[in-house]
């Protein structure tokens, strides 16, 4: 055999070793990414049951005939619809409906207030330049660090010196508290407001529109996704707040759902309530369902407008 013939025959060989070798490696590759896939899935799958167990435990106690706290099984063994029916008809001790449209109407006029307070102030902070403007921004930024908790004995005490720690007045002061201070809450829409190009502002000024009209007709329709956020914050922080309420609704009559389900669980009411603690809170998480499902519709609408346009 000739050198030439023994060369070729030598590089075949090592071509196809080379060949061999990364299809090995190939195939290694590839069945440890179906292994790191299949223990991704399996991790994922054992957290989804972690998360779900609670919810459907919460769900199926709601229909427990059995009113008690304490039973010997974790899932009911019987089921009625007692409970829900009790919310709505035994209002001799605790007035769940009543707690229910207290809530509801707190949070939403919270959520607008929330809305028109929030746009402005990002608006303002982003588009307008005035000598105080970053004094101010870092003002609220420091405040903002400190926990809200800290300040509710000076509120109440200046709800107090209002007169609006009345049983006729707490809703309105609710609203209020939660609404105030919701302003402050701007550097989110703000850091929104800043991705839009301040050229769209400045054409439609040359065209003849007005600071309020730039706002209204180009700023607010762009921040769709961002009103969509704070609407669900400014609905979901009078929904579940505790402590704010705790302290100015000093009656049954003005409570709100979360201390209705605080008292449902409270050693005199337990015995009979616990069953419809579960079912109140399948019924205060409806509102909440229903508003992340009609908001996440608007929030798909306003993205693809966006990136059509």
């Amino acid at each position: 055999m000739s050198k030439h013939s023994e060369t070729a025959v030598t590089d075949d060989a090592t071509g196809g070793m080379v060949k061999a070798e990364s299809h090995g490696l190939m195939h290694d590759s590839r069945k440890r990414r179906i292994l790191g896939d299949v223990l991704a899935h399996l991790f994922l799958a054992v957290m989804a049951v972690i998360w779900l167990i609670p919810i459907v435990w919460v769900f199926a106690e709601s229909f427990n005939k059995n009113t008690a706290p304490y039973t010997k099984t974790f899932f009911p063994t019987e089921f009625s619809l007692d409970n829900y029916i009790a919310l709505f008809t035994d209002k001799s001790v605790l007035d769940f409906p009543k707690m229910f449209a207290n809530t509801f109407i707190v949070a939403c006029f919270t959520c607008v207030i929330s809305i028109a307070f929030v746009l402005s102030v990002a608006y303002c902070m982003s588009r307008l330049r005035f000598r105080t403007r970053r004094t101010f921004m870092n003002v609220v930024l420091i405040l903002g660090m400190f926990p809200g908790i800290m300040a509710v004995s000076a509120i109440y005490f200046i709800l107090k010196a209002m007169g609006l720690t009345g049983d006729g007045m707490t809703i309105l002061a609710l609203i209020l508290v939660y609404s105030a201070g919701t302003g402050a809450g701007f550097y989110v829409m703000k850091g929104y407001m800043d991705t839009i190009p301040t050229s769209l502002d400045e054409a439609a000024l040359l065209d003849g529109c007005t600071r309020l009209q730039v706002f209204t007709k180009i700023i607010v329709p762009i921040c769709k996704p961002m009103i969509v956020y704070q609407a669900i914050i400014g609905f979901l922080t009078p929904w579940l707040d505790f402590v704010m309420a705790k302290v100015i609704c000093r009656t049954q009559s003005n409570y709100t759902v979360a201390l209705g389900l605080w008292l449902m669980l409270q050693k005199e009411y337990i015995q009979n309530w616990y069953a419809r603690f579960a079912a109140a809170a399948v019924l205060i998480s409806i509102p909440i369902a229903i508003l992340f499902i009609v908001m996440q519709r608007f929030y798909q609408e306003s993205m693809a407008g966006s990136v059509k346009g």
